[in-house]
């Protein structure tokens, strides 16, 4: 195996399109990080294939910051490590809705319980008012394509110089950002390869992470600047970052190695 590189940070997005968490480690699984896009807002007025409300259409949405009520009952599966002890391998159980139960705090500092209609309420203001929102839940993470994400300090540190601006990674909402030996964009050369990452979780790298408006919205203010999407769309092909499948389950650590498998 050969490394290349290291986990600089992981992070989940506990509510779609709401303000991220970064952790210190994460368990990865199947279905995505545990706890990541756990909830979402389902819109009466977005398309058929796509269901959601996001911070495309509400852009205030990204200053939104969900954390979990039972911060402790929240990084890993309950039963972890019975599970880990069982060959050939069995795959944890995710934890009920009460322990897994997350509050909102909203860019007013108000802080609104997740199930709470007042937070429908409150994020449908300025929508036409023929649209309807409702909360949805899922222990598989809802993300837009694959279940998880990965980009490298590198390939954001080249979309800022080709902006002329200095881009903050969190706009790329991944949810292993990279510290990689090489330089940005020729991570695409991983696709269709497998990498480990720490001393267990192997992730198959299946997809360039086509990109939208999101990164255009910084992710404090959620103030657009759309030379940063203008930049990915014209000269790599309006993607920027990879997309992985987890071939093997595993906990992830800040700072862990990632080796090229293949």
């Amino acid at each position: 195996m050969a490394t290349i590189g290291h986990v600089e940070s992981i992070w989940r997005y506990p509510v779609k399109s709401m303000r991220g968490q970064e952790l210190q480690q994460a368990f990865l699984g199947y279905s995505g990080v545990y706890g990541d896009r756990l909830y979402a807002l389902r819109d009466s007025g977005a398309q058929a294939g796509f269901p959601f409300l996001t911070a495309r259409e509400q852009e205030r949405m990204i200053r939104y910051r969900p954390g979990f009520r039972y911060p402790e009952r929240s990084v890993f599966p309950p039963n972890l490590t019975e599970a880990q002890a069982l060959a050939p391998g069995v795959t944890p159980v995710y934890g009920d809705t009460a322990d897994m139960m997350i509050d909102v705090e909203t860019p007013a500092r108000r802080t609104i319980a997740i199930d709470d209609p007042a937070l429908l309420a409150e994020l449908s203001e300025g929508l036409d008012k023929a649209r309807t929102l409702s909360l949805t839940r899922s222990d598989r993470s809802m993300t837009d394509c694959r279940p998880i994400s990965i980009f490298s300090l590198q390939t954001a540190q080249q979309i800022g110089l080709e902006a002329g601006l200095t881009v903050d990674k969190r706009r790329f909402r991944a949810n292993v950002f990279a510290d990689l030996s090489m330089e940005g964009f020729a991570e695409n050369d991983l696709i269709g390869r497998r990498v480990q990452v720490g001393t267990k979780t192997v992730v198959a790298i299946v997809a360039p992470d086509p990109r939208c408006k999101m990164i255009t919205l910084d992710p404090e203010s959620g103030e657009p600047s759309p030379q940063i999407l203008r930049v990915v769309a014209q000269r790599h092909g309006g993607n920027a970052g990879l997309y992985g499948a987890v071939l093997v389950e595993g906990v992830v650590n800040r700072g862990d190695d990632i080796e090229l498998l293949d």
